[in-house]
């Protein structure tokens, strides 16, 4: 059990020595989570606090309908093997209800069949691969964020309208999160994808450093260069760039677009004229200051969880399904059977967390389980994100 997860259970342990099991007859909800509070994503692992927070905050208000909830949350490593044996034990010795905002494409690609087999839901994965909203296939799994798939179709639309003749070099991490998103980039160019791509390579998450393969994408002759990586290899692509001083128009996916995690670390300075796309209001963002969401937000963090940086959008990440959770929990009421757990999480329409950029809202039903699926183009400049253009939707039915 990872020290944060042993914090976690203490926050409801009166009511957890008590608890039945996962039918919450004692008046606990347990929730089981995954998080890589070690190994090469552990920039991630602050979404874990943030949801525990926040979960530690509706317990100060009540809890949800009377219950309260334990939020059990162990460390994967960024590592499917040991994903799976934690997931285990989350379900058949933890108990819990759902496993909630399991971290990564590896982790959920690998707990997925054993979760639908033991008909546990894996809601809101923190994961946008297309496979995490495949209801037919999986109708115990939903993801959170927008699909990589709709990410990449909103790069290659930007990239026709500004760079019609561009060459792209791309470098995708080895999993679904690297395929799914170079495959929504290659649809949405469509017949232009092969002329238009001059180098496209994949890293695995093993590898010290990305930069022979920043070398590679300079001298294939790309102006335009789209980056597929997690904060680590995104950091280390970045300052790549700028030593070898190539400055091709920089997208960078959005799963490492974080200020704290990725572009301070990289350096603010080598960072200028990224673009990216978002979903999630910029906490560090002026502009927000009295939107009544993110005074919200504020509120929570300064009582809550005052030490973290507001810069990193995984913290918005996590208040974000976190919220989203809470407001599922309160529509089930009294029925907190798991299917009935899916069938509110699969009925959410208009739904808007704090954090969502105006025009963008949660949108489920019985075939549509990726809940967002709308996106805004933005550019750093400065010390911050600046969006533009308008919301631009991709929806993905199986």
């Amino acid at each position: 059990m990872s020290l944060l997860s042993a914090a976690v259970l203490a926050l409801a342990a009166p009511a957890l020595a008590q608890a039945a099991g996962p039918d919450t007859e004692a008046g606990t909800i347990r929730i089981g989570n995954l998080m890589p509070y070690s190994g090469p994503a552990s920039a991630y692992s602050i979404v874990g606090r943030i949801e525990q927070a926040y979960f530690r905050m509706i317990n100060d208000q009540g809890g949800i309908n009377g219950r309260r909830i334990a939020f059990v949350s162990y460390d994967d490593g960024y590592n499917p093997a040991k994903a799976v044996e934690q997931v285990r034990k989350l379900v058949e010795r933890d108990e819990v209800l759902l496993v909630f905002s399991p971290m990564g494409t590896p982790s959920n690609a690998a707990i997925q069949k054993y979760l639908n087999l033991k008909q546990v839901p894996q809601l809101f994965a923190a994961t946008g691969a297309t496979r995490f909203g495949d209801p037919k296939a999986f109708p115990w799994t939903m993801g959170w964020q927008p699909p990589y798939q709709t990410e990449g179709r909103v790069y290659a639309k930007y990239i026709l309208a500004t760079r019609p003749a561009a060459r792209i070099a791309v470098l995708y991490q080895n999993d679904d999160l690297g395929r799914d998103l170079l495959k929504g980039l290659k649809d949405g160019l469509g017949d232009r994808a092969a002329a238009m791509i001059a180098l496209e390579e994949s890293y695995e998450v093993t590898e010290p450093t990305v930069d022979n393969h920043i070398a590679r994408m300079k001298a294939s002759g790309a102006d335009v260069f789209v980056s597929i990586t997690t904060p680590k290899f995104a950091a280390q692509s970045i300052r790549a760039a700028a030593t070898l001083d190539w400055h091709p128009l920089y997208v960078q996916a959005l799963v490492s677009a974080s200020i704290a995690a990725v572009l301070r670390p990289a350096g603010l300075d080598a960072a200028q004229g990224l673009v990216s796309a978002a979903y999630n209001k910029d906490a560090a963002d002026p502009q927000w200051r009295s939107d009544p969401g993110m005074q919200r937000f504020h509120a929570f963090l300064d009582a809550y969880a005052p030490d973290v940086d507001r810069g990193d959008n995984s913290v918005v990440y996590g208040y974000g399904a976190a919220q989203c959770l809470v407001e599922v929990l309160r529509r089930a009421r009294d029925d907190l059977s798991r299917a009935n757990i899916m069938k509110q999480a699969a009925s959410l329409q208009g739904y808007a967390p704090d954090t969502l950029l105006p025009g963008i809202t949660v949108n489920t039903a019985a075939d549509d389980f990726h809940p967002i699926e709308q996106l805004r183009m933005m550019r750093f400049s400065g010390d911050h994100w600046q969006l533009f253009g308008p919301v631009i939707g991709g929806e993905l039915r199986n």
